[in-house]
């Protein structure tokens, strides 16, 4: 994380890898006060960068898939390539949307609810709600049916159920392993064969 004015609500999920970090960017130099806000239940998976100048709000439930970009500003000023920042413009994800894997979210941009942008997508303009978008630039593949979504948000409503699936996941994640192969493991990390 770089910067303050960055807020994540309740119930997140926020998953790195050695090789891939989550970065939470907000410019809080000179009259930029770069602000993140992460609303509740969301996904937030390796790899993603998130840098505000002026405000990226992201709301419940969303998720974003490994290596997504997004940011609200240009980083340079366009003729004064010196000038910090450049030009920027909020942006908006409203609940449940999902970005896809090494998708690119550009300054200014709405996304409205329920809403899927596919993998390696990059958005420059407005998408509503109930929308699958995709391409570069994206455009419009589908219109979903205005109807209730089953979101991360769900997952919460039995929390024993979540707590057991997340064991048998572990469980048959794990289920080979035994305490030599563990052993082995921290003995000689890099030949875990």
């Amino acid at each position: 994380m770089f910067g303050k004015n960055v807020s994540i609500d309740d119930y997140p999920t926020l998953i790195g890898a050695p090789d891939a970090y989550i970065q939470f960017t907000s410019w809080n130099i000179g009259e930029n006060k770069g602000i993140i806000s992460i609303g509740k239940y969301c996904l937030i998976t390796p790899g993603v960068r998130i840098m505000a100048a002026e405000r990226i709000e992201i709301g419940d439930a969303c998720m974003i898939a490994h290596g997504a970009y997004i940011s609200d500003a240009d980083w340079h000023g366009i003729y004064d390539r010196a000038e910090p920042v450049g030009n920027t413009k909020p942006i908006v994800l409203e609940d449940n949307v999902w970005i896809g894997d090494s998708a690119i979210i550009c300054k200014g941009v709405t996304i409205g609810k329920n809403s899927i942008i596919g993998a390696g997508a990059v958005v420059t303009k407005d998408v509503p709600p109930n929308c699958i978008y995709a391409g570069n630039p994206a455009k419009l593949v589908k219109t979903l049916e205005d109807k209730d979504f089953n979101t991360r948000k769900d997952f919460f409503n039995d929390p024993k159920k979540l707590a057991y699936d997340f064991d048998m996941l572990d469980k048959h994640t794990l289920g080979s392993n035994t305490f030599f192969k563990w052993l082995k493991s921290i003995i000689n990390p890099d030949n875990t064969h």
